[in-house]
């Protein structure tokens, strides 16, 4: 009876193990998502809570997906779907799917691919009795990426062209847009990590009335000489090049984040074709040695909050709920100047805006309303700071100066519109990070912003809606 016992016990080993052997990677990862849901969302404590959320809105395969969809279109709510593949020893791919719908039925849907080389490492022989350090260790990897993303808003603000619009001007359009495409990133100087990246977009627009509002529609009140692009919208060929500069200095108490970027956008149609230069220059001054820097991870997808490579999971929430003090001062020069061959005019839904958020969600003159100012040539100048009050929740205070032009030779910096803003932040493991801002300071009031990022903390950032 016991020999019996024991070949039943083997055989039942050997089937659990010849069907773990046939079980594939993606089949492993709902497998593992479904124990860690038994672990994590079983009980009702504060650390039971926080761990939930970390499953719920963070983990893979599947995952809720939430966040803000544009200013004034809502908050989308919605699923994400990410899993990784590891073919051999010099590639790491991934994949992430997502499909949201906002409160005022606006939505977006994409599916976005990285791609992750990592080369070969040389190693060298020394006879000194000293290890040397090996300039070919590379820490930062080449990173492609492909990318198809459909958005359609149904509620856009547009005040007119240039500085001097006046607020009782506003009028709202709707708009889809799709972009198809893919970019890579190419590090060349690990000490000032120093970057190459380009891109290669099609961007596809429909601009159409958004009625029922309480202000005209666009086509009311604007032809196709006062908001170019109105009339025609044809199909683009974007392209793009340019260089990021991350170094650090003094112990990591300083921080820049460089990049300039030349974009040219050809139409399919004769009169809209343009190419447009951005500066971003931005230093970080951490406070503390323990700050943590919140940049993006070139190697994620927007859904992907993964620390790693090769580690596919996020940091976890509980780990921020802490009491160490965390802050940072922050400035920032953003100067964007688009060149427009003779006869051509840049479409108004390409032009950068300036006044509570953009139609990315970034916040700039958060005390006037959203896309106040807008324009083909753009400059802003802030002046922050940050600091961790307890555990994920932090305070903020930003100072703000920037204008919009019609031409590059009226971009400068007099007559700058101003904001104060002061609110609170939220960054909890890969939570997508939430700030709620009040302002004041322009000429037009105050304002309220609540946004939630469209990523989570950690995930590279959507395509560019303009």
């Amino acid at each position: 009876m016991s020999r019996d016992l024991a070949l039943t016990l083997l055989a039942t080993c050997l089937m659990g193990a010849t069907a773990r052997a046939q079980e594939n990677a993606l089949q492993a990862d709902f497998r593992g998502e479904s124990e860690r849901a038994k672990q994590d969302c079983s009980g009702f404590s504060f650390a039971v809570v926080a761990s939930c959320a970390d499953l719920l809105f963070t983990d893979h395969p599947l995952h809720i997906a939430v966040g803000s969809i544009a200013p004034e279109d809502g908050f989308g709510f919605g699923g994400a779907f990410v899993t990784h593949w590891t073919p051999n020893e010099r590639w790491r791919l991934s994949w992430d799917a997502d499909a949201v719908v906002s409160t005022n039925t606006s939505w977006r849907a994409g599916v976005y691919m990285k791609a992750i080389y990592v080369p070969p490492l040389k190693v060298s022989v020394t006879t000194s009795g000293k290890r040397p350090a090996n300039p070919n260790l590379v820490r930062e990897y080449p990173v492609f990426g492909a990318y198809f993303q459909t958005i359609s808003l149904e509620k856009l603000a547009f005040f007119g062209e240039g500085p001097d619009t006046s607020d009782t001007a506003e009028t709202f359009y709707g708009m889809r847009e799709i972009v198809v495409g893919g970019n890579a990133i190419w590090p060349v100087y690990q000490p000032l990590h120093i970057a190459l990246f380009g891109e290669v977009n099609g961007r596809f627009v429909d601009i159409r009335p958004s009625a029922g509002q309480g202000r005209p529609t666009i086509g009311d009140v604007y032809t196709d000489s006062t908001a170019p692009g109105l009339a025609n919208q044809p199909g683009f060929a974007q392209f793009g090049e340019g260089v990021r500069l991350r170094p650090t200095f003094l112990s990591d108490h300083v921080q820049l984040n460089y990049t300039m970027t030349v974009q040219e956008f050809a139409a399919a149609s004769t009169g809209y074709s343009f190419e447009r230069f951005t500066g971003d220059f931005s230093h970080e001054f951490p406070l503390y040695r323990n700050t943590p820097s919140y940049l993006p991870k070139d190697s994620n997808g927007p859904d992907d909050c993964s620390q790693g490579a090769d580690q596919h999971t996020c940091p976890p929430v509980r780990k921020g709920l802490t009491r160490n003090r965390e802050g940072s001062i922050g400035l920032r020069l953003l100067v964007s100047e688009a060149v427009v061959p003779s006869g051509n005019v840049v479409p108004f839904y390409f032009q950068p805006t300036l006044g509570g958020a953009d139609v990315n969600g970034d916040s700039s003159l958060a005390s006037y309303a959203d896309y106040r100012f807008r324009g083909p040539d753009a400059v802003l100048a802030r002046a922050s700071i940050e600091h961790s009050l307890y555990g994920p929740v932090g305070a903020t205070f930003m100072y703000d100066e920037g204008k919009v032009a019609l031409t590059n030779s009226s971009l400068n910096f007099a007559h700058l519109a101003h904001s104060f803003s002061v609110g609170l932040t939220l960054r909890a493991g890969g939570l997508p990070f939430v700030y709620l801002l009040f302002a004041w300071g322009g000429h037009e009031g105050t304002h309220t912003i609540a946004e939630m990022d469209p990523s989570l903390l950690g995930g590279s950032a959507r395509p560019s809606l303009f």
